[in-house]
């Protein structure tokens, strides 16, 4: 994640009937610092891949979540099994970061986010069997269908790292949820981070180095982590802690909305009338889903 979103955990203490404006207004913050930092991450294709670019903002989360957390002492004497999870997570968040940037390379920001959105909505909808959530997934199925018919006539890969972002995604829906019920938190996530670093370095950080001589392109990559995984990470601690299953799923839904503006705003990407049906299609998809039986993280 691109994404750092999961549900809040059961046992969080959540806010309850409701949703207090100062926690919109930072889940708003959030959103915004995701796509900003996608948005910078565009630029930053234009002299650097998008693998370099994705290592570089893997590597900035991992340095700044290290110095704050410093797992190395918060996680000392844990056993192998935790210290193995923590290991897969780092990897997915990694691959997921990696692939969402090679879409975003191929396809506008708002309609990269809507495809990659099938991942959790099919977490949500094999977790939690119903009408409900049938009717979620075949709504996003269908918003989702809708993009890729637009989109892969202009980039049929883009579409492909789209869909395999959000399968990615959804694989860290789960792991984030070991993760939480296992109590690592952040401390744990600075620790997966620097896994994922080594682990998509092979694919990745030639690139990133070949282009370490361009200030001005290190400097988007590097302000791409930090708006899109330091401080989105930081708020989530946050607001994961404080909103209930329920609200945060509603907030979830204004993600695809909020990439498209991000993207008409900052990189003159104009959505299609289809473009936009497609995606008003994935919001109703995440509002639909049953968030009470949603998975958690």
């Amino acid at each position: 994640m691109n994404h750092s979103h999961s549900d809040p955990d059961p046992g969080s203490p959540t806010v309850r009937g409701g949703t207090a404006p100062h926690l919109v207004a930072l889940f708003l913050v959030n959103a915004v610092s995701q796509y900003a930092g996608a948005s910078l991450a565009v630029r930053a294709f234009a002299a650097m891949p998008a693998a370099g670019v994705a290592w570089v903002r893997v590597l900035t989360g991992a340095v700044v979540l290290g110095a704050w957390r410093r797992p190395w002492r918060g996680l000392r004497g844990q056993t192998a099994v935790p210290l193995l999870l923590l290991a897969a997570f780092g990897i997915v968040l990694a691959a997921m970061n990696l692939t969402f940037y090679l879409a975003i390379q191929r396809l506008p920001l708002g309609t990269a986010v809507a495809i990659e959105f099938i991942g959790p909505i099919l977490v949500a909808a094999i977790a939690a069997r119903g009408p409900r959530n049938l009717a979620a997934l075949v709504v996003a199925v269908v918003g989702v269908a809708t993009l890729s018919r637009i989109s892969v006539s202009g980039s049929p890969v883009g579409v492909i790292y789209a869909i395999a972002a959000g399968l990615l995604w959804a694989l860290y829906i789960i792991l984030a949820h070991q993760v939480a019920r296992r109590g690592l938190g952040t401390t744990g996530l600075a620790a997966a981070m620097a896994v994922g670093v080594v682990a998509i370095a092979p694919l990745a950080a030639a690139p990133a180095l070949e282009s370490a001589g361009h200030g001005a392109v290190m400097l988007l990559a590097v302000g791409a982590g930090l708006l899109s995984s330091a401080l989105p990470y930081a708020l989530d601690q946050v607001l994961l802690r404080r909103l209930s299953r329920g609200s945060f799923a509603l907030l979830l839904s204004l993600l695809p909305a909020t990439a498209t503006v991000m993207g008409l705003v900052l990189l003159r990407q104009v959505p299609q009338p289809l473009e936009i049906l497609g995606i008003g299609l994935v919001v109703v998809a995440v509002v639909l889903r049953t968030p009470e039986a949603a998975p958690t993280g």
